[in-house]
């Protein structure tokens, strides 16, 4: 049984790129639009990793970090961060959130793949 990776993006461009990269990879991926809707996804499917954006509407990626990590099935998954913020102070926040790891767009599918590599053992 392939690995579910839920990602997280407000961008049509960024989800359907992740959506390429990670099935070729042959993870299952299950897509949504920001943190709210990622929140209702999280009520149907227990992802083995979550990628997110920072920057999206209704609920930003540090508020879905923080809402994750507060407790219920998913408070222990690994969080990547995918953004395209370099401030410092963004990758400060995501890390006091309870992000597992960062990284910056655009991005590469074997850095990518290498990361949830490292949070997945």
């Amino acid at each position: 049984m392939a690995m579910v990776i839920l990602t997280v993006d407000d961008s049509p461009t960024m989800r359907e790129m992740m959506l390429n990269s990670l099935s070729a990879m042959g993870y299952d991926v299950v897509q949504a639009i920001d943190g709210i809707d990622a929140l209702e996804k999280l009520e149907r499917v227990s992802p083995s990793v979550i990628i997110t954006d920072i920057n999206m509407p209704r609920m930003n990626g540090i508020s879905f970090i923080d809402e994750i990590r507060r407790g219920g099935p998913n408070r222990r998954t690994p969080i990547l961060v995918l953004t395209t913020e370099t401030d410092p102070l963004w990758k400060t926040e995501a890390k006091r959130a309870g992000a597992t790891g960062w990284i910056t767009k655009p991005f590469d599918p074997d850095r990518l793949a290498e990361a949830i590599r490292r949070v997945t053992v």
